[in-house]
């Protein structure tokens, strides 16, 4: 329970960071990060593996670069949820915003002693 607290607070401040970025992501505040990180959680564990299984077939022929299509689609979906979410350039901002989430969400995550 405490890891998964954990992965959602370094998600929110992930996100505040993207925001801050010139990546196209804007996030008005930390509790707009903490629900879209809720959100996008939420959408990551009951979306996602639909879509990966419905896409193995692309993601496969594409040796998994599909895997980060798929993960622009659930970033752009959470921002189309939240409220204070936004994506300025729309499926560009959430491409780069997805694969900027995942490395500095893996680099704060392996400085974190868990």
């Amino acid at each position: 329970m405490i890891s998964l607290l954990i992965t959602l607070l370094v998600t929110a401040v992930s996100l505040l960071i993207i925001s801050k970025l010139p990546t196209g992501v804007e996030i008005d505040s930390f509790n707009k990060a903490l629900i879209s990180a809720i959100v996008f959680g939420v959408l990551n564990a009951l979306l996602r593996p639909i879509l990966a299984f419905i896409s193995f077939p692309i993601t496969f022929i594409t040796f998994g670069l599909f895997a980060l299509i798929i993960n622009a689609v659930i970033f752009g979906l959470a921002a189309a949820l939240v409220t204070g979410f936004r994506l300025r350039w729309g499926f560009w901002s959430a491409l780069i915003g997805s694969f900027a989430l995942g490395v500095i969400n893996s680099i704060i995550l392996n400085l974190l002693p868990l």
